[in-house]
């Protein structure tokens, strides 16, 4: 009988790289509504990270840089407070969303940037510059 042969990832099963070639899934995740749709770009100066959030306003919108892991949160609180002809109603709602992703080494994280324009939440993470000036030369043996 062959033995079975299975793929390992060394990293923790909840700290993956959102960069992999391999599915991702979230660093972290805390779900009470729909968890948002996330795209991932790569160019050669930088990776662009595009989540769908329509409907939350600019100011829900939370991105937290600690060590490397990128968090991208919303909070939002609606109540609704009706007393006319005789009814009395009270209604509320809660959602939120927190999708974490590891940031890979190559990403200038001081110079992260996000903008949100028609329910598209896009964070920019420039890759760092290499060396430009790098010696290449051999070496003689003796």
């Amino acid at each position: 009988m062959l033995p079975t042969i299975t793929r390992r990832n060394y990293r923790p099963f909840f700290m993956p790289s959102i960069f992999d070639d391999d599915d991702f899934l979230p660093v972290f995740s805390h779900r009470t509504s729909s968890m948002p749709a996330v795209n991932i770009k790569e160019d050669d100066k930088k990776f662009t990270l595009e989540l769908a959030a329509p409907g939350v306003e600019r100011k829900d919108l939370k991105i937290d840089i600690s060590d490397d892991i990128l968090t991208i949160s919303s909070e939002t609180k609606n109540e609704v407070d009706e007393n006319k002809d005789g009814y009395k109603r009270k209604e509320f709602s809660y959602s939120s969303f927190c999708r974490s992703f590891q940031i890979p080494e190559n990403v200038s994280k001081d110079k992260i940037e996000a903008n949100y324009k028609d329910g598209i939440l896009s964070v920019g993470l420039p890759k760092a510059e290499e060396e430009k000036n790098k010696i290449s030369r051999q070496v003689k043996i003796s």
